[in-house]
């Protein structure tokens, strides 16, 4: 693939007429022009600072689409005076870079930079990713790789430790705005919307400045003067599907946002991360399972009916289907968020695994052992066992952990909910224990 100099050096008889959308069109032509991103394009950003002082390093551009990864390449490579070489992960293999990093070695013996960037650089498998070590090592190229997927996941530790990341914003509503002001400069007319029209396609983008610019061209292609109604807009053009992959961090981040709204007793909030993750297109037995686990996990015994509430709604669904069955997976969350929490059973799981690990194999006291013959008997298997059934109050209080292993408190309810009535019994237990103990 050509450089940036001598891809644009030769548009062609008829180049300049070929039409160009509206988004290629407004292209920033310098850093200041890019929106949304100043926390690293700004006075103080670690960006304008790089370019300030000529001093470009390794980068990863991590953002979701439309939020200008691409632009801001381009526009250090000149602001930089390095040669642009632009690949994408998705096109390229393992010829495509050879070819990049034996012009990039040409250039560099002649005085000049490359800065090759790498667009979905996460698409590149872990042997093609270290092959970009030695060469960015050495300086042969500036590496800027663009990906929408968290860098720790999916990229090489050792590629990552030679580049520094940077998170692009999603773009907010005042830059989709700047973004329409462009347009309309750049067509000379209006669009054909109303203000709350106008609100409503900046919603449409979802934070999307491509998509944004995309919508506008085709609003502008219909030959409307009048303004739209927000009703009238759904009619020309589609709100842009929420960024989602139930395969990649997306999936992760909003069910640990349902998870903790939950916990954090935020009914609401739980509500809306429930309807983002169904909007995304999560299966909802996938989100009916995690409802059945945060049940058990942090509800518990402060209220036993979340898990029956959890699994009727699990059930529900799997009867009805959607959409129908989504609403008892809604109250389902209802009920969770609101009900009193404990982990306490969690926390006695958990502790109970570790106290097992570390006591190894003792055996139990010989006094709760089963003697089915006479040898076991003869051994002591089974003596001086109390059948708690024939006591006074059915409580004998007799020891059941090891006779080697001091008692353990693995279990310690919260005053919420139902376990302020199970500390009751067992702080009741103990004082008889005490009393009763040889």
């Amino acid at each position: 693939m050509a450089g940036r100099k001598a891809a644009d050096s030769g548009p062609g008889l008829f180049g300049d007429q070929a039409p160009r959308p509206l988004a290629d069109r407004l292209r920033p032509k310098n850093l200041a022009e890019v929106v949304g991103q100043d926390h690293l394009l700004g006075d103080a950003g670690p960006l304008f600072r790089m370019v300030d002082q000529g001093r470009l390093t390794s980068l990863i551009l991590w953002g979701g689409p439309g939020c200008g990864k691409t632009t801001i390449a381009r526009l250090l490579a000149d602001e930089t005076d390095l040669e642009f070489e632009p690949l994408s992960a998705v096109f390229s293999g393992v010829a495509d870079l050879r070819q990049v990093f034996e012009r990039a070695k040409e250039r560099r013996v002649g005085g000049k930079g490359t800065l090759l960037f790498v667009d979905e650089i996460h698409r590149f498998n872990r042997a093609q990713q270290d092959g970009f070590l030695p060469y960015v090592e050495d300086g042969t190229v500036i590496l800027i790789g663009a990906t929408t997927e968290n860098p720790s996941f999916e990229l090489n530790p050792a590629l990552l430790s030679r580049c520094q990341v940077f998170v692009l914003n999603r773009l907010d509503t005042e830059a989709l705005g700047r973004l329409i002001d462009r347009a309309e400069r750049e067509e000379e007319r209006p669009l054909p919307l109303d203000a709350d029209a106008r609100a409503a396609l900046v919603a449409m983008a979802d934070g999307d400045g491509r998509y944004l610019l995309n919508m506008v061209e085709a609003l502008y292609n219909t030959g409307l003067s009048k303004p739209m109604s927000p009703e009238e807009l759904t009619t020309v053009v589609q709100r842009r599907l929420p960024v989602y992959d139930k395969a990649q961090e997306s999936h992760y981040n909003l069910i640990s946002a349902l998870h903790k709204s939950l916990r954090g007793s935020d009914c609401d909030a739980s509500l809306y991360w429930f309807a983002r993750m169904l909007a995304g297109g999560e299966d909802p037995l996938y989100i009916a399972r995690r409802l059945v686990r945060f049940a058990y996990e942090d509800v518990g015994l402060a209220d036993p009916n979340a898990a029956v509430q959890a699994l009727a709604g699990w059930d529900t669904f799997e009867r009805l289907g959607s959409p129908e069955g989504e609403l008892a997976l809604a109250q389902v969350v209802i009920y969770l968020a609101t009900a009193p929490k404990s982990n306490a059973a969690y926390a006695a799981y958990k502790q109970s695994l570790r106290t097992a690990k570390d006591t190894g194999s003792l055996p139990p006291p010989k006094h709760i052992l089963n003697a089915p013959t006479r040898l076991m008997k003869e051994i002591g298997y089974g003596d001086g066992y109390a059948y708690d059934h024939d006591q006074p109050d059915a409580f004998s209080g007799q020891n059941y952990f090891p006779e080697t292993m001091a008692r353990q408190e693995l279990y310690q309810p919260v005053e919420r909910g139902f376990e302020r009535e199970i500390r009751k019994r067992l702080d009741y237990w103990a004082r008889l224990r005490k009393d009763r103990q040889p």
